[in-house]
């Protein structure tokens, strides 16, 4: 009998249009785009916009023109997430309906005594109009997995998770639905993101699991860091970085993920021998801790 081919391999790099890209951005969308080409697989991009009221006006737009000129050039058309409602509304209403998932009414006043987890029992002390829609995790629930970078990892989630949302009281559509299903939808085989989204990863590959979908492989990219310790995107030194002239961010995106320095002075031939020469083996299992600006070189251990 003749084997089964595995998909071919199709990454992502899905931005949320907060603002523009800064240099931990880049070496997201650097270390995905990398490891997808030097597969010969395909890159497509998504506009996590799921969250109206985190949008920047023209965010989308600005991400995009960066990525173009810093030559990561994406494969057929992007996916913005504020267009799938219908889609994500369809799958919560059959998880409903199969008892996998719950309309909660609880408040964070609610859920204080257990740390904001949600643990089996609504604790509700009212009915509210707008109730959240959570998935059922059953007592005893973990789920294992094995990073590309950082290793075998373990998460039982109803004792460190709990049951989690899927529609927020307000509405919109949790990070976690609206990116296993995206993610289903669009084949996607292997998710390379930033370290801040590893502990959402056994959420996601148990809710794959409850849908049918097939879980990527994952590679979780160290993140920057500023003097403070704090993410780069919540750092006062996370600058834009300059689509004018993308070399030296380019170049500080590749030394923040550990590899050899290549010589070039124009984005297309850089990211010829990035492809050619990239080595995932490489790539700090730790975050990285930067200077003041984006351009001081980092150094590891953070």
């Amino acid at each position: 009998m003749d084997s089964v081919d595995a998909p071919a391999y199709r990454g992502r790099y899905a931005p949320s249009p907060t603002g523009a890209l800064h240099a931990g951005s880049l070496l997201a969308a650097l270390g995905s785009w990398v490891m997808a080409r030097q597969a010969q697989g395909s890159w497509a991009i998504r506009i996590e916009d799921v969250d109206r009221l985190r949008e920047v006006a023209g965010a989308a737009r600005m991400q995009l023109a960066t990525l173009q000129a810093f030559g990561l050039q994406h494969d057929g058309p992007v996916l913005m997430q504020s267009t799938r409602d219908a889609r994500y509304a369809t799958v919560v209403d059959d998880l409903l309906a199969h008892g996998h998932a719950f309309v909660c009414h609880c408040s964070r006043a609610d859920l204080a005594a257990t740390g904001g987890r949600h643990l089996g029992v609504c604790r509700a002390s009212g009915t509210r109009a707008d109730p959240a829609i959570r998935l059922r995790v059953e007592p005893g629930t973990t789920i294992g997995f094995v990073d590309a970078v950082r290793g075998p990892q373990t998460q039982q989630i109803d004792v460190e998770v709990g049951d989690f949302v899927l529609r927020r009281a307000d509405g919109f559509w949790a990070y976690q639905l609206a990116v296993v299903v995206d993610d289903g939808d669009q084949g996607i085989t292997d998710v390379v993101r930033g370290a801040d989204l590893l502990d959402s990863t056994a959420r996601q590959i148990l809710l794959q699991r409850m849908l049918g979908l097939p879980t990527p492989r994952y590679a979780h990219l160290p993140l920057l860091l500023d003097v403070d310790g704090r993410k780069l995107s919540k750092s006062e030194h996370a600058v834009a970085v300059d689509a004018r002239d993308p070399m030296p961010a380019l170049r500080f995106a590749w030394n923040a993920l550990g590899q050899v320095p290549i010589e070039a002075d124009m984005p297309a031939a850089f990211l010829v021998r990035a492809v050619e020469r990239f080595e995932i083996a490489r790539v700090p299992p730790r975050d990285v801790a930067i200077a003041a600006t984006h351009n001081t070189a980092p150094t590891r251990g953070a």
